[in-house]
């Protein structure tokens, strides 16, 4: 089996004033259609800068990204707008729902950027929030919903157009435990029903959730139970 995700020897830096800061190096990572997993680690590790690479947000210094057989390391800012909106479903920690927007119209929105009719999306938009328990609660603005509804909006929106894969951000960052453990047990069902998840997370409890961890310290990916180097 083809990987979906491939990260070859990725490396990373920012100028600092006149210093280059290294965050990454040589980040070696596959992702397997199907699989759930989480990248750990602790803030200021450069797993945010990772996340912003593979949701095609940034690029690398050096390095090759294929995703779904597109070679993202060699596109240009248009085609990595489109890799974006067509193969990535962003799950984030604010939600980052439009609070004038209902439940269906932020659902919808990223089907009707690419240029699906009204109709269609609808009736897309109304089944993921069926599926996730929000159907009944399709004209209610994010205000009047509690975090963890909020947060099955937020995957909802990133369902709708079928990516190739889903990228979570922290996803119950902002949830309290109980709520936390309910939206990871639903992310673990959507994986079982063959999506495949990347999740970024500081918590081990968090990351235990997933099928394989992989470990981000000061900018180094550790893989297969490796340790990061002391």
């Amino acid at each position: 089996m083809e990987p979906l995700l491939m990260l070859n020897h990725i490396n990373k830096s920012y100028s600092l004033g006149n210093e280059k800061v290294q965050v990454l190096f040589d980040i070696n990572l596959h992702v397997y259609p199907g699989e759930f997993i989480a990248i750990l680690g602790p803030s200021g590790s450069g797993k945010s800068t990772l996340m912003n690479i593979i949701g095609c947000m940034d690029t690398a210094d050096d390095g090759q990204f294929f995703l779904s057989n597109e070679a993202v390391h060699q596109a240009d800012d248009a085609k990595m707008t489109r890799i974006r909106n067509q193969h990535i479903g962003f799950i984030f920690q604010r939600y980052q729902l439009i609070p004038k927007y209902d439940v269906l119209q932020n659902t919808i929105m990223p089907l009707l950027i690419r240029g699906v009719s009204h109709k269609e999306a609808v009736q897309t938009a109304t089944e993921k929030l069926t599926l996730l328990g929000m159907g009944e609660r399709l004209h209610h603005k994010p205000s009047e919903l509690s975090g963890g509804q909020q947060q099955r909006v937020s995957i909802a929106r990133a369902l709708v157009g079928n990516p190739a894969i889903l990228l979570a951000d922290e996803p119950t960052g902002a949830l309290d435990s109980k709520t936390g453990q309910d939206v990871l047990q639903l992310f673990q069902e959507l994986n079982d029903l063959g999506n495949t998840i990347l999740m970024i997370t500081h918590d081990p409890g968090v990351g235990k959730k997933a099928q394989k961890i992989v470990r981000i310290v000061d900018g180094h990916l550790y893989q297969n139970n490796e340790q990061p180097l002391s």
